[in-house]
């Protein structure tokens, strides 16, 4: 009797425990909850599928911000990607929503994304470094955060020039916001304590306390066009032209009000940390 012919078998997949119409009929965080339990992959995509909505909403929410270096498409792509990720690592006994999660790992996305292009032109890093020592040169004269006029007339340019150049910097100021966090959190490493839970970690929770109360300070001390333009894009998650309606100002104007309050927020933590 030949064996030359003979291979072993294959096994045979595991039948699905799921039907499509059992997938259908459950609830979004029911859907999460039981991938999360079981990690059946035939569950992934239609809960991925569910939270497609909540990628295409941030991306056309900070398109303003993103337009000058990346498609629209592209950063939706990137995010499904992202959204892929952070469903396996979403940890539902965090106490945390997922899509709080998925909001901050997104726009995480898009910052990471505007740093590996590198896409600032020479002249808009250099009109950067111009303002930030106009700025911190006032302030230290001044003993406060200077006025816009006062920062013209140290650069010895109008006011509409100066407007003109918040704008082009409004993504160079997001990017150095972020970071001073990751600075922060780079300072205040230290020896790791051994537990994951920061609230049986009293130092770190002090030192997060203590933060967050300096970043409502830098928050109040802004103008309160400055306030309402960074309340109605970071809480209430509108976009420039929604915001624009509201405040019935221009588009422009208000990227120019944003750039503005993320400046003087990044310089208000700056003497902060670096104290």
């Amino acid at each position: 009797m030949t064996t030359d012919h003979l291979t072993s078998p294959k096994p045979l997949e595991a039948a699905s425990p799921y039907t499509q119409a059992d997938i259908d009929r459950m609830e979004t965080s029911e859907l999460l909850t039981l991938y999360k339990q079981t990690g059946h992959p035939e569950l992934k995509w239609p809960l991925v599928l569910r939270y497609e909505w909540l990628v295409k909403s941030i991306a056309l929410q900070i398109y303003g911000v993103y337009s000058s270096f990346a498609q629209l498409d592209d950063i939706i792509n990137e995010g499904v990607i992202t959204l892929l990720n952070a469903v396996d690592k979403f940890e539902i006994d965090k106490g945390i929503k997922f899509e709080t999660y998925v909001s901050k790992r997104i726009r995480g996305m898009i910052i990471d994304l505007a740093r590996r292009q590198d896409w600032l032109p020479r002249s808009v890093r250099k009109r950067s470094r111009e303002i930030d020592q106009a700025v911190t040169e006032l302030y230290l004269t001044l003993g406060r955060y200077p006025t816009d006029l006062e920062i013209c007339r140290k650069m010895n340019i109008s006011l509409a020039r100066y407007r003109e150049d918040l704008v082009s910097l409004d993504l160079c100021n997001i990017l150095s916001l972020e970071s001073l966090f990751e600075t922060r959190e780079l300072m205040n490493a230290g020896i790791p304590i051994p537990s994951e839970d920061a609230s049986t970690q009293p130092e770190q929770s002090l030192q997060e306390a203590e933060f967050r109360e300096k970043l409502a300070e830098g928050i109040g001390s802004l103008r309160e066009n400055e306030q309402l333009v960074l309340s109605l894009y970071y809480q209430q998650e509108l976009n420039m032209r929604e915001i624009a309606s509201i405040m019935e100002i221009s588009e422009p104007r208000v990227s120019q009000i944003h750039s503005k309050a993320i400046q003087r927020l990044r310089h208000y933590l700056e003497q902060y940390i670096n104290a």
